[in-house]
């Protein structure tokens, strides 16, 4: 559950790193900004899938009883 946390926690500074940068696109004007908020969006949903996927394997520990 703690690796859950953790790609939750990383999936979290990815979106607002990502905002950050449409904040930086739309006051600049460069396209650079917005490649970033796209990379970023790309990395936010990579920890999603992470997190939902330590959390489905903690779950089965705690049902199966050997804590793993």
């Amino acid at each position: 559950m703690l690796d859950a946390a953790k790609a939750k926690v990383n999936e979290a500074a990815d979106r607002t790193r990502e905002a950050g940068h449409h904040i930086a696109h739309a006051v600049t004007g460069d396209t650079h900004h917005e490649a970033e908020a796209l990379q970023d969006r790309g990395k936010a949903e990579l920890h999603n899938r992470q997190a939902d996927a330590h959390f489905q394997k903690g779950k089965r520990g705690a049902r199966d009883g050997d804590g793993h």
